[in-house]
């Protein structure tokens, strides 16, 4: 070979793309490039990192066969199996990157009472409208439970107050007995918003992981939350 074809080949070579990992990361680069591994959390990309790999797979599933509604998330997950999906919810879970600071949002302006309502309904629920309290189902750190219930902390109170708009406009739904839904028809706007603002508030702790158990039985019937024989609670 004549040596400038020789060189010629080398530089070829050397233009040439290098061929990418295939690993899970490069593979789910899209969803990095929302959920970043900053994790900085607002009103439409909320932090996932680190919740219970079963309630991610639930969202994941959710999406796809149309119980939850967001364009991007759709289009992102519509072909993809279960077991892709489960890959893809072990893979955040067991990431735990340090928290950012939570835009202030709507709760910037939140009053002491509006704050004392929300850590009320956080902590003891209202028997009166048949609201258990947030600590009953998430877990006494609001770190949630495994394997699938989420955890409060770290999110916005914009992002919070969507989610509760979805649940009463039916267009993020769950399993049935949906109790998410339920327990949003039961919350007036005026709760949503004092319930938003005291959780976006809280300082997460950076080692908090989610609890492995409750220590009593949900206090309302969930059909997103396996039960201890294996089947739906």
């Amino acid at each position: 070979m004549p040596i400038f074809s020789a060189f010629g080949l080398a530089a070829a070579l050397s233009a040439a793309p290098a061929t990418a990992p295939d690993t899970l990361e490069q593979r789910i680069a899209a969803c990095l490039s929302c959920h970043s591994v900053k994790e900085r959390g607002d009103a439409y990309f909320p932090r996932i990192a680190g919740k219970p790999a079963g309630y991610l797979y639930n969202q994941l599933r959710n999406f796809r066969d149309g119980h939850r509604h967001y364009p991007m998330m759709t289009y992102m997950v519509a072909h993809l199996p279960d077991a892709y999906l489960r890959e893809i919810a072990d893979y955040f879970a067991a990431r735990h990157p340090p928290y950012a600071v939570a835009a202030a949002g709507s709760a910037a302006s939140a009053s002491a009472a509006q704050l004392a309502r929300g850590e009320a309904l956080v902590r003891q629920g209202d028997a009166g409208k048949k609201i258990p309290a947030c600590v009953s189902c998430h877990g006494a750190g609001l770190t949630g439970v495994e394997p699938a219930i989420p955890g409060l902390l770290g999110l916005p109170s914009d992002y919070i107050n969507a989610q509760f708009g979805n649940w009463k406009s039916k267009t993020r739904r769950a399993a049935a007995p949906d109790c998410m839904a339920d327990i949003a028809g039961r919350l007036s706007v005026a709760d949503v918003a004092a319930l938003s603002a005291w959780l976006s508030k809280q300082p997460p702790d950076a080692s908090a992981r989610p609890a492995t158990s409750l220590p009593a039985p949900l206090p309302i019937a969930c059909g997103s939350v396996p039960t201890p024989a294996g089947g739906a609670q």
